[in-house]
């Protein structure tokens, strides 16, 4: 509860404030679907509606979007709280506490709290959901399987190719511990499914078709050994593609080189107390969800790895508990030591000293890890900040050259802008596309329309005899506005 309570603490200081007057690109793509003042933006074949969803109540009430980080930072509090909490059974308070806090301590957890994306539910889900499974498997708890399946569901709703990659460890591990277990996650996969499968027949024709339309917007999912530049974005940007970052605050992201040693020494210390499973199934699972990430596109984000740093943060946190548990005993078995000769005596006080040196550089460890994740939370958001801040001053150059809802608006960037306008967005090229040129020219026609264009961009063939107006507040930006329409004439 403290961590949880901590977490909020953070994302209402540092995160909510600089985000609290404009959303980011993606943002504005899940909350539009659902907003009743403004046309719901392209919604391409990855996307699942399960943010749209979540959001959907407070956005209806409200346009605010301060109240929208209010309200997700207090369900990401809870979230956390309530999908760590699962565990406590299986592995202890400690090591429970701890792995909320390794998790929570990270810049990306805190800064997606309030974000309205989906990488982080899938966090929660993908913890509670293994966290159920173990209980139905080794506790034998019968509520555990109805949990199982509904955690495989909700977290299917909000990213449905993550939810199967979640499923896949589960069901292998089921099939030879525990087949009662089979037929929720079954269940629960299917009905978390059902509403995305539903909509690739409806919108795209089947799921192979929509699933080629996926492969093709994300850059034509395959091979692709992307650890570089996974590595790159790990301290911002949000968004890596075309990934040209270069490693920023090298120091800053040893952490990351360090999880797979100590997830390896984790296992092997689970197998050697014979107690595998609740270690080795939560790094399987981390390491399914991770796959597509880190081996089948070639671009990152550092939001895409949140389910396997939060799976990870299990078997770490588990494997300082110990050491810490054997320091604390080598600390007592001192105190026994001293009552016999003096050899014993001294070698318990090295004993003793050892451990509590121990203890202290692992604290300070894992204090330093937290302190540098601040520093780094501070300057993505502020750069997060200025980028979001930029569409809401565009949008308002454009209501100051007459754009008034109904409004198209096109071009780089449209999708953000168009949404803090109010009007709708369209895109000819890209992975929105979502209209033809035609299409296009002849919607300008009927509502006032723009196409904007960035510093040395030349305007698409079909605008080039439209009237060019530079956006004051966002230098470098160019509204060409469409001649005709109701309020362009």
């Amino acid at each position: 509860m403290l961590v949880a309570l901590a977490y909020a603490l953070v994302q209402f200081v540092l995160v909510v404030p600089p985000l609290a007057h404009a959303m980011g690109w993606d943002e504005t793509v899940y909350v539009s679907q659902y907003d009743p003042r403004v046309p719901a933006a392209f919604f391409s074949a990855p996307r699942s509606r399960g943010i749209s969803f979540l959001t959907a109540p407070f956005i209806a009430v409200t346009p605010s979007v301060l109240a929208l980080r209010i309200a997700l930072t207090l369900l990401s509090s809870a979230a956390l709280y309530a999908a760590f909490r699962v565990w406590r059974p299986v592995v202890g308070a400690r090591t429970t506490a701890l792995a909320a806090l390794l998790f929570a301590g990270l810049w990306i957890t805190q800064i997606s709290g309030p974000q309205a994306m989906p990488n982080l539910w899938v966090a929660f889900g993908s913890v509670a959901a293994t966290g159920w499974f173990l209980r139905a498997a080794i506790r034998r708890e019968r509520r555990a399987n109805w949990w199982l399946a509904g955690c495989v569901a909700v977290t299917a709703l909000f990213r449905a190719p993550d939810a199967v990659w979640l499923a896949l460890p589960l069901i292998a591990t089921a099939l030879f511990r525990n087949r009662r277990t089979l037929p929720y996650l079954a269940g629960g996969l299917a009905a978390g499914l059902a509403q995305w499968v539903a909509e690739a027949y409806i919108r795209f024709g089947s799921v192979q078709d929509r699933l080629h339309v996926s492969s093709a917007t994300e850059g034509d999912m395959g091979l692709h050994l992307n650890f570089d530049n996974a590595w790159a974005s790990l301290n911002g940007p949000l968004l890596c593609r075309p990934c040209t970052a270069t490693v920023h605050s090298p120091g800053l992201t040893l952490w990351w080189l360090a999880l797979p040693v100590l997830a390896t020494a984790a296992l092997a210390y689970a197998v050697r107390e014979r107690r595998p499973l609740p270690t080795a199934l939560p790094l399987a699972v981390a390491a399914a969800l991770a796959v597509p990430y880190l081996l089948m596109i070639d671009y990152s984000a550092p939001r895409f790895l949140l389910p396997t740093y939060a799976l990870l943060a299990l078997p770490v946190a588990g494997l300082i508990t110990r050491i810490g548990s054997h320091s604390i005993a080598y600390v007592g078995s001192d105190r026994i030591t001293h009552t016999g000769s003096r050899r014993i005596a001294r070698i318990g006080s090295h004993r003793a000293l050892i451990a509590v040196g121990l203890l202290t550089a692992v604290g300070l460890l894992i204090a330093g890890q937290l302190l540098s994740q601040t520093t780094v939370l501070s300057e993505v958001t502020a750069s997060t900040a200025v980028t979001n801040g930029r569409y809401r001053a565009a949008a308002d150059d454009l209501r100051a050259l007459g754009l008034r809802p109904p409004c198209l608006v096109s071009g780089p960037r449209a999708l953000p802008i168009a949404y803090d306008a109010g009007c709708a967005s369209a895109q000819v090229e890209g992975n929105n596309i979502s209209t033809t040129p035609a299409g296009l020219v002849d919607r300008a026609a009927k509502v006032p329309t723009a196409v904007l264009t960035t510093k040395g961009q030349r305007p698409p063939h079909y605008a080039r005899d439209w009237t060019p107006y530079p956006l004051h507040h966002t230098p470098g930006w160019t509204a060409w506005r469409a001649p005709t329409g109701p309020q362009g004439s």
